[in-house]
Formats: structure tokens, sequence, C-alpha cells
């Protein structure tokens, strides 16, 4: 995500720096100031749908959710339980996603490219078998192909109900092609270009998905057992109902979350994530501008 700046200033920018050192990682700020910094040609110019999407504080919902819809598929689950570390160290598996996302989306072309070879790098190297004894390779575009699908369709699904600026019909679909072109250079040979492509190939997904006992017993890392403080659960367990309720309608029953509210209404879980992600966006906007005349606080 496009994350600012925090100046100490006051309670907005401590918390958005507490948030940005959470989700960037010990290198966040240098990793931004070299992200937006360096000079150079982009994969997407500042007028794309890809950059709003990816740097709106709906991403917070976004990605829990994409996490959980992801785990459905048992090659894909198997794969990240036996090599992500996602409970051994989920913050940074977070950071190092963050990352890859700021750097593919605001960063240079070359740089973008770098990130991507790192990444496909890994894949080559992941190889294994589910518990029930299914090969899986990471770098197998078919499984790249889910990994994409779920992705984007929960970041799109999380912005158009949350996004401080929704996007018009035309939007949505340069987003899934702006997406694309990430997704190409990772692997994937024929990504969805609009909404009604995405549809098709989650449908086209939809035999090959279950409910594994890895994926469940990720569900309850995720949602109920999150590596937090107890003074981060409360609003930790809004982003997560929120995660849940953006969930495709067939995909929460599947997890046993058909019950994940706990009897609040669908309408109430909605209006607390809209409170919250407005929270959120909130705490990481820009400081405004010094006076002039009057130097800027020191930044951290």
């Amino acid at each position: 995500m496009n994350l600012p700046a925090s100046s100490g200033r006051g309670p907005r920018e401590r918390l958005g720096a507490a948030l940005f050192a959470r989700v960037a990682g010990p290198e966040g700020r240098a990793n931004r100031a070299r992200i937006h910094g360096a000079p150079g040609p982009r994969w997407f110019g500042p007028e794309r749908p890809i950059r709003t999407v990816h740097g709106d504080a709906s991403m917070f919902v976004g990605g829990l959710s994409a996490l959980l819809l992801q785990s459905l598929h048992p090659p894909t689950m198997a794969a990240v339980a036996a090599h992500s570390g996602f409970r051994g160290d989920p913050w940074g598996r977070l950071q190092r996603t963050s990352t890859f996302l700021a750097v593919t989306t605001y960063g240079t072309a070359e740089d973008a490219q770098r990130a991507v070879d790192r990444v496909r790098a890994v894949h080559e190297r992941v190889r294994g078998r589910t518990p029930d004894g299914q090969a899986y390779h990471a770098a197998d575009p078919h499984l790249l192909g889910w990994v994409h699908a779920a992705e984007v369709d929960s970041f799109l699904r999380a912005h158009q109900r949350f996004g401080a600026h929704p996007l018009d019909a035309a939007g949505c679909d340069a987003y899934l092609a702006d997406a694309a072109r990430v997704a190409r250079a990772l692997g994937v040979p024929d990504p969805p270009l609009n909404r009604a492509e995405l549809a098709r190939m989650l449908a086209g997904y939809r035999p090959e998905l279950r409910a594994t006992p890895q994926a469940l017993e990720a569900a309850r890392f995720i949602l109920r057992h999150p590596p937090l403080p107890g003074a981060a659960r409360g609003p930790y367990a809004v982003l997560a109902a929120n995660a849940v309720a953006l969930l495709p309608p067939w995909a929460p029953g599947m997890l046993g979350l058909t019950g994940a509210r706990g009897g609040v209404s669908g309408g109430l879980v909605r209006l607390s994530g809209h409170a919250l992600i407005g929270s959120i966006r909130w705490a990481m906007a820009p400081p405004p501008p010094a006076p002039p005349g009057r130097p800027a606080a020191d930044d951290g």
C-alpha cells in the first residue's frame, strides 16, 4: 500500500506510524523513499486504477479476505502451510507481500521486474505434496492463476465496499487489466482483463475448492488467534468480521464461518467496517504542510 510518512506531530501521526511499521516492517521508510522517489518509467502511471485500489485503506480488509479465499485451494494452502512461515512469522509475510505490491504498483519498471524475478525464483523452489498426496509446485501457472484471481477479486470487492473513491464499471475493468500486467510477469498465462473474465475464472476453480484441515487451521489463526496485543484485538475483530462478510457467498460456509458474525447483523458489521477503515485512512493521511517559515517536524 502507498502509506504516508509520520511526522510525529500528534496522535494521528503516531497511530499512522505504528500501523505502517506493522505492515511495512523495519525497512519500510527506506523502501518507501526508494519506491516513490527513484527516477524512471513505471509500469503504471499516476492515473491508473491499480494505484487507487492498492493505495487505499480498504486493502486491510481485502488482504485478510484474500488469504481466507486462497486457502480453499488445497495445493495452494499446502504450499503456504509448508513454505510461507505464516504461523511462525506472520508479520514478515505481510511485510514482504505489502512491499511487493508497493514496488510493482508504484516503483520503477526496473525495480518492479526485479521484485517479480525474486518471487519467481522462490516459486520455482517451492514443491511438495498435499497431506493427501497431491503434488504441487508454486510456479504452476494453474496455481498462480488461482492466487491471482482470489487476490484481485478480494481487493476489488474491498475497494468497492470501503474505498474512499470506488471505481465505476470501466474503472473496475481497468483495475483488473492493470493487475493482469503483474500477473503475466509472475507466470499467469491468461489473467482476467475484466469482471466477466474474472467471474468465469473463479467459477472454473470452484470444483477444486474445499476446506482442508490446513485451511480450517489457517482460518482459525487469521480470525481468532492473530499475533496482536490485547488492545488491538477489538479493531482487528472488526476487520476480520468484514473480511468474512466480503467473501463470495459460497465461501464462508466452506470454512465453517457462517456464524462468524456472532449474531450481529450484516449491516452492522459493514457499518463498523466503514468506521474502522475511515479511522485507519485518517490516521495514515499525510500531515498538513508546515506553515511558511516554520520547519516541519522531524520524521520519526
